[in-house]
């Protein structure tokens, strides 16, 4: 494996071993609590984990007749839904144990896999199979996040997933600033982003409206945040109604932006 995809198997591997220790402590009642993934258990959050991991590995897919649940908006969602829907009935523990065993046959299967072999990332764009890695170990972590807010017991914010997060989707921050949220040319918007994973990052609207990482005197607006909400918000996870954020200079641009955040694929 080159270095690149050595750290994203790492990090990928690293959340999932976490997501299983604290499986681990589940009570019967901790499976079924909600969490902020609409229609979706903590439960379903491994089954999802586990489904996407066997589907990538060549498993046969399980067959299932999914409802018309009313989070299911789309083909993509719906070929999601069947890999959670499939495993309802199961324990959660047996669901554990499940995501263990593709984990172990993931890491034996990825170091024979070229890194730079073309593939189709989750954002729809061509990349290499190493970048491919790399959004496995943010949405791995992603739904890791989501499984400790559901039981109310944080942890592992600063893994080494959480940098793949910031790479890919801190990224798209330039088009939310300009894009979504139409700053005009000359606008600018800082990010400062507390611990326990730190940045402090502003972005810059040039003359023909296109967005950029840029150092402004005085920024038109700032957002201040801690690493667990922009975390939530990037990964629409929350409207910024539920999002602890302090907001500096033109209001009325800060919440097109905070509207505009959510990021995933």
């Amino acid at each position: 494996m080159s270095g690149e995809m050595r750290a994203s198997a790492e990090a990928f591997e690293q959340t999932v071993r976490s997501t299983l220790a604290l499986a681990a402590t589940f009570g019967d009642e901790d499976w079924e609590r909600p969490t902020d993934c609409p229609g979706w258990t903590v439960k379903d959050q491994l089954s999802h984990l586990v489904s996407v991991e066997a589907a990538l590995l060549g498993d046969p897919q399980p067959e299932a007749e999914v409802p018309e649940f009313e989070h299911v908006r789309n083909d993509f969602a719906r070929f999601l839904e069947a890999g959670v829907h499939v495993r309802r009935p199961v324990p959660g523990p047996e669901v554990a144990a499940e995501l263990a065993d593709v984990l172990e046959r993931r890491l034996a299967q990825l170091p024979g896999i070229d890194p730079d072999e073309p593939t189709v990332l989750p954002n729809g764009k061509e990349g290499t199979y190493a970048l491919f890695v790399k959004f496995r170990a943010m949405d791995c972590w992603t739904h890791e996040q989501d499984v400790r807010r559901a039981v109310g017991r944080p942890g592992n914010l600063d893994a080494p997933a959480a940098s793949c997060f910031w790479d890919l989707l801190g990224a798209g921050l330039p088009l939310v600033v300009a894009r979504r949220a139409k700053a005009a040319p000359g606008q600018s918007v800082l990010f400062r982003i507390s611990g326990p994973v730190e940045h402090r990052k502003a972005v810059v609207v040039d003359a023909e409206g296109r967005g950029a990482w840029g150092e402004p005197d005085a920024p038109t607006a700032r957002l201040d945040m801690d690493w667990e909400t922009f975390v939530r918000l990037a990964a629409g996870r929350c409207g910024p109604d539920a999002a602890d954020v302090r907001v500096a200079g033109d209001a009325e641009l800060a919440g097109r932006v905070l509207s505009a955040m959510a990021l995933t694929p």
